[in-house]
């Protein structure tokens, strides 16, 4: 391994868990202490004396007394330092995991832990295959053989001074006393595996791209960004507080509501078909299905947001509002959220044509919101973007979150969906029935033929719900005469 004196900061790669691997680090401490940590021993490996061994169990059961946790969270967090390279193994070096068994493991030299503030260069990475090439005859694993050609082709320029480092390196090892050169290989090789892996094998190294600032770095701010902050911060102290009190009861009272409703926490009924290769829940959840189960209706309830965000109870409410004549706000909703997430080359024409059906003056659709909000909406449709019907769309949600919602909550078509809608019994395959789903699993339905059909169904409700001009229908009568 080539040392260097002047590193490159390596702190910041590490930023977003810095705080985790140090507490790791005071683990391992806690783990190598003389009297109060993991006992190691003396073993002997291809007739070499390792010292300072120890095992899997003994590491597990070091974590069970420490932390008062059950062996498999104990077991998961031995695996998380051997994944880090804090403890590696003697035997399977390539499984980075640790076993509640015999196997043999040894604690990693400080030098090599993650925050320490060198990195892992191809140059040193080079240097240690080619003295491993060396030192194996040429006789590299696959995966180590591949980083080999393709790292002679990308550091071609200087392969002579790789091959003189690993050489020197090589020869600086064969002096060492034999256990001590088969430590040294063991915590060199540990350290390229976790940082240096095979391919289609993950890493807890991992990191996404470099940041372009560093955040240790003091910059100096300037005026406007100081007047930026103070005008936030004034905010900020205006805001009205909540009791913790407060704010815990309503964290409660949304837990216990949707307790039921997460996955995470309650059964996918009638069976999971990630783990049973069985698309009976898909099916009956499907975005426009006839019959919907009860837990959806259900969820219906919580809100107007989760009855307008699921396209099935939104055909619902809209059957409610047909009946009670009052859609126009619903459908300006609707209207809204197309322009929202609609295209750019369409927002002019449909602002134009929504402020025409529902806004402007003797509008078919017309809806009623308050004045301040209409002059902010024409205003703003001088220069169409995509926000514009903001406040006239926040503004309709609210009247219909607390009129209309709760009387359709009460009216007879919720009641009925609600005696209509299926209540799917658990599977509970065996593992033998589970093996069969998973050889018979029928393809999924293309998103494309999925948007396509939405397509169609939005133009036919669109012409269903236009306003019907009397003249044109009586002419075309006319000519069927």
């Amino acid at each position: 391994m080539t040392i260097r004196t002047n590193r490159p900061d390596r702190l910041q790669h590490f930023r977003p868990r810095i705080h985790c691997l140090k507490k790791l680090e005071a683990i391992v401490v806690e783990m190598q202490d003389q009297k109060s940590g993991v006992k190691g021993s003396e073993q002997k490996l291809n007739v070499t004396s390792i010292p300072h061994v120890i095992a899997g169990k003994d590491v597990v059961a070091w974590l069970v007394n420490k932390m008062k946790s059950p062996v498999e969270e104990a077991q998961a967090f031995g695996t998380m330092l051997v994944a880090y390279g804090y403890i590696y193994p003697l035997q399977n070096h390539k499984k980075l995991v640790l076993c509640n068994d015999s196997n043999m493991y040894r604690f990693q030299t400080p030098y090599f832990w993650p925050t320490q503030k060198w990195f892992a260069e191809d140059t040193d990475y080079a240097i240690y295959l080619a003295k491993r090439n060396i030192r194996k005859k040429g006789q590299l694993e696959p995966y180590e053989q591949a980083h080999y050609n393709h790292l002679h082709k990308w550091l071609n320029h200087k392969w002579d001074f790789i091959v003189m480092q690993a050489t020197e390196q090589y020869k600086a090892g064969k002096e060492r006393k034999k256990p001590d050169r088969v430590v040294f290989d063991c915590q060199e090789r540990a350290f390229w595996i976790v940082n240096r892996p095979p391919k289609r094998t993950f890493s807890a190294m991992d990191t996404g791209p470099e940041r372009l600032i560093d955040p240790n770095t003091e910059q100096v701010a300037s005026f406007d960004e100081l007047r930026r902050r103070h005008i936030f911060y004034q905010q900020a102290i205006m805001r009205s507080k909540v009791k913790s009190s407060v704010s815990l009861g309503a964290l409660v009272k949304y837990i216990t509501t949707y307790k039921n409703h997460d996955p995470f926490l309650a059964p996918c009924l009638p069976s999971n078909p990630w783990q049973t290769d069985n698309d009976s829940y898909w099916n009956l959840n499907m975005r426009r299905v006839d019959l919907p189960t009860k837990m959806r209706v259900e969820r219906w309830s919580f809100s107007l947001f989760e009855l307008l965000s699921d396209l099935r109870g939104r055909d619902d409410f809209k059957i409610f509002l047909k009946k009670e004549f009052s859609g126009e706000n619903l459908a300006f909703w609707e209207a809204a959220e197309e322009l929202k997430w609609g295209t750019a080359s369409s927002m002019s024409s449909k602002a134009e044509s929504i402020f025409k059906m529902f806004l402007a003056p003797g509008a078919p659709r017309w809806i009623n919101i308050d004045g301040r909000t209409m002059g902010l909406t024409v205003k703003g449709l001088d220069h169409p973007h995509r926000y514009v019907l903001e406040a006239a769309q926040t503004h309709v949600f609210l009247l219909m979150k607390k009129d209309t919602f709760f009387r359709y909550l009460k009216s007879p078509v919720y009641k009925d969906i609600q005696k209509k809608a299926l209540n799917p019994e658990p599977h509970n395959f065996s593992p033998a029935q589970v093996e069969q789903n998973a050889q018979n699993r029928a393809p999924g339905i293309h998103p494309i033929i999925l948007w396509k059909q939405e397509e169609e169904e939005k133009a036919k409700a669109a012409a269903a719900s236009a306003p019907v001009d009397v003249k044109t229908m009586m002419s075309k009568i006319d000519r069927k005469k």
